[in-house]
């Protein structure tokens, strides 16, 4: 029996069960990220409610509802218009503005067309 091959599958299982440890310490972002995963729901509008108007809340959106988010309407608003997207499995209406990836609007319920003062 050769001990080469199995030393080295020891040497890789090892290397692979503790690897993650001293990544978190290296990379503290990696802990940040997957506390973002781990959010209420409450918590992840409750950000987003905060993060309004500012440029990249458009990216938080997409990272915290990826997949759920249908459009409904567009109305003018934002840098010209915004796109009011509904998240069926909340029920909330998020107004959005690609053009500078901010998030407008934010409201409760199937909302087709938000007041002009709040897209503005």
């Amino acid at each position: 029996m050769k001990l080469a091959p199995l030393l080295t599958s020891i040497a890789l299982v090892g290397f692979f069960t503790v690897w993650d440890a001293p990544l978190k310490v290296i990379n503290p972002s990696l802990v940040q990220a997957s506390a973002a995963e781990e959010m209420s729901v409450a918590q992840k509008l409750d950000l987003l409610t905060k993060s309004k108007g500012q440029i990249g809340s458009g990216d938080q959106l997409r990272r915290f509802f990826f997949g759920d988010l249908e459009p409904i309407s567009i109305q003018a608003g934002g840098a010209g218009h915004v796109v009011n997207l509904y998240n069926k499995a909340n029920n909330v209406t998020f107004s959005y503005c690609a053009y500078y990836d901010v998030i407008v609007a934010i409201k409760k319920g199937r909302v087709t067309k938000f007041e002009p003062s709040e897209v503005k």
